[in-house]
């Protein structure tokens, strides 16, 4: 069965970094697709961005385009979200997701989840 396990959150000040990583177990990370989603308090779940399985192509959502970036270690089946210049409109429950089929910014199209980790950017 695979299980995805999120660690790494924090509290971090507005234009700090912080980096949140998911590990794979149970299954090869590279014949997945992985994705990143986010949670903010009262509000629905949203994309953040995701790495395609075979090409590794890259597709992230428009308020983190530019700061945020996804990278795999196939060595340790490990996928990073690294997050630059955060803002306080970034905190939120940060999920990992996973699917064995292409890309996809739907999160109802992933079935493979973690339990999430909390993102905080004080101002």
């Amino acid at each position: 069965q695979v299980q995805l396990v999120e660690t790494g959150g924090g509290l971090v000040q507005a234009g700090g970094s912080l980096r949140v990583s998911c590990t794979v177990s149970g299954g090869l990370l590279r014949v997945y697709t992985m994705a990143w989603f986010r949670q903010a308090p009262g509000k629905e779940r949203t994309f953040v961005g995701v790495s395609a399985r075979g090409s590794g192509q890259l597709l992230y959502g428009e308020s983190v385009k530019g700061r945020f970036t996804i990278t795999r270690d196939y060595a340790n089946n490990t996928v990073d979200l690294q997050m630059n210049n955060l803002k306080p409109e970034d905190t939120a429950i940060y999920y990992c997701a996973g699917r064995l089929d292409g890309m996809s910014t739907q999160s109802q199209n992933y079935y493979y989840w973690g339990q999430g980790t909390q993102v905080t950017v004080s101002s």
